[in-house]
């Protein structure tokens, strides 16, 4: 890769490198915060010939793919967002590192009765918001309360779109200060692990109380760091916790940029702007070869993927969407675009959940023959097709070049294809209320944390939008449906390993979507920073990490 000095920016301001030396500053990082830290975060650039950012000791400067939403966790569904609020928050419980094992966290231990409808949870002693204020069990019931109450006095302080990750909860009692109790409309297996995914994190009741629907822009957890500033479409900076119940962070600070543009990510990286970067695109990583950097690589559940509106239009007939999947050459997209960081998928289920995958199933092959037949025997030959492709955004690789990609497989079976193009929040705005009356096909990435969320959220009947889910092309199958609900309370690994596989068998024959890629995730780090990992759950945690 080219990298012309033009491509290199910092926020709003833009240098024209001239031949002479030129300086400007790039960031001016909160004063209550990092000056209080005792450390000035002015980074300067040099003439390009020998382009040099100084980025401080204990600060990391981490490059993100968009701006987040909110830093409410109850209130975002975006591991972009989830990137920043793992590292100011806790949870009950939490993943251990390096799986998605859970783990204890703000409560020590836990009972469940013999029926599997009771969790008791002792909570850790001792624990104080950032605001100063108590952690107990009434402030877990709040969070809980908050989110599934619709009487509740801070429900209108959402909307919460994942709280279907908790719809079994019938109630969260206080036993005693320490003490909480959830009691479940039935014996539910992915309860634990939604605990530790960042909808189950707990915020600061007090904090809620007096920011209202403007806590998102005001947060207060109980995590390694807390809230320093947030200045729209720069940056969030959050600052160490000394006093954090599991020892005081490394870092000073971290400042989270959001760099949309994958190609100004890479240049900003290469330039020394910034120590950390997510999600490099497959055509950089080659750039990042030498000593002065190191590659991250980690497994996890993710899966890329079409969203096809089965309600109205064309793909309304299974034949049609079937027809997509045999359009789209996934093999071209994953060894020639993605440029072997991915694999084609199978399915709805990432391989990564290797007890619930259904390793029978096959990828559509790529048969654009077999599709021009399935599209003539529908009726649908010249069809009009409206793509809405993003930017950039969690887990969405490189989705102009994939979206261009699709485009032309489509093009080249008879269908006629017009791609929209947005930026990250306002693709998500667009798509998760439903294709309905404004496209006939989205790109989508999910990274999930339980084979059972992605398909309880976005392929059972009762998940269209309009009912609070992501089923966004409002596919619909009573047999799925039913499947999905029996392995939802299926005690036994083996039960739900077959429900979760017959679930995948019908789902790939119906195909609500076109399934293209599973992904390996990656990042990048300057050799200024130690002791940072990728998670499987892919999340950044970033409490053990010290920047030089």
């Amino acid at each position: 890769m080219k990298i012309w000095p033009d491509a290199i920016y910092h926020d709003k301001l833009k240098s024209k490198i001239t031949g002479e030396e030129e300086e400007m500053s790039l960031f001016h990082v909160t004063r209550r915060g990092l000056m209080a830290a005792g450390t000035a975060l002015a980074l300067t650039l040099g003439h390009f010939g020998a382009a040099q950012a100084q980025t401080p000791p204990g600060v990391l400067i981490v490059g993100q793919i968009a701006e987040p939403k909110a830093l409410d966790p109850a209130a975002v569904t975006a591991v972009n967002d989830f990137r920043i609020l793992m590292n100011v928050y806790d949870g009950l419980v939490r993943y251990k590192d390096g799986t998605l094992e859970v783990e204890p966290a703000l409560a020590t231990s836990w009972e469940i009765s013999e029926d599997g409808t009771e969790y008791t949870f002792t909570l850790r002693d001792g624990v104080t918001f950032h605001d100063g204020s108590a952690f107990n069990a009434e402030a877990v019931k709040f969070n809980f309360d908050r989110m599934l109450k619709e009487d509740h006095p801070f429900h209108d302080t959402g909307p919460f779109p994942l709280a279907f990750f908790f719809s079994s909860v019938v109630s969260t009692d206080v036993v005693d200060e320490m003490t909480v109790k959830f009691t479940l409309n039935g014996p539910y297996a992915p309860f634990l692990s939604n605990l530790a995914y960042p909808t189950g994190l707990i915020v600061s009741p007090a904090a809620v109380e007096q920011h209202g629907a403007d806590f998102g822009r005001n947060p207060s957890g109980t995590g390694p760091f807390r809230f320093g500033e947030w200045r729209s479409n720069e940056a969030v900076v959050i600052e160490a916790n000394p006093d954090y119940w599991d020892g005081a962070p490394d870092l000073q600070a971290v400042v989270f940029r959001p760099i949309t543009d994958a190609n100004t990510r890479t240049a900003e990286m290469l330039a020394g702007g910034i120590d950390l970067m997510v999600e490099v695109p497959p055509v950089a990583l080659s750039e990042f070869q030498g000593d002065a950097y190191t590659v991250h690589e980690q497994a996890g559940p993710h899966v890329w993927f079409l969203i096809l509106n089965a309600k109205e239009g064309p793909f309304a007939d299974k034949r049609v969407r079937q027809a997509a999947n045999y359009a789209v050459n996934k093999e071209a997209l994953v060894n020639e675009v993605l440029e072997g960081t991915a694999e084609v998928a199978a399915g709805p289920t990432p391989p990564a959940f290797a007890w619930a995958y259904n390793p029978d199933l096959e990828p559509y092959a790529y048969d654009p023959d077999k599709a021009r037949a399935l599209i003539a025997e529908a009726g649908a030959e010249g069809a009009e097709l409206t793509f809405f492709v993003t930017e950039g955004g969690s887990g969405m690789l490189d989705p102009i070049a994939m979206g261009t990609a699709i485009q032309a497989d489509l093009e080249a079976v008879g269908f006629d294809v017009k791609i929209e193009t947005y930026e990250w929040n306002t693709f998500l705005g667009e798509v998760n209320p439903g294709l309905e009356g404004k496209a006939d096909m989205a790109e989508m990435a999910w990274m999930t944390n339980d084979p059972d969320t992605l398909p309880f959220l976005a392929l059972r009947t009762a998940a269209w939008p309009d009912q609070g889910g992501f089923n966004s092309g409002y596919y619909s199958n009573p047999e799925v449906d039913e499947l999905l609900e029996a392995a939802r309370v299926a005690t036994d690994q083996a039960e739900r390993a077959r429900l979760y596989k017959e679930m995948q068998t019908i789902v790939q024959e119906d195909a609500p979507w076109v399934f293209v890629a599973n992904w390996k995730q990656n990042a990048v780090t300057s050799d200024k920073v130690e002791n940072f990992s990728l998670q499987p759950s892919f999340f950044l945690l970033l409490d053990e990490v010290v920047k030089n």
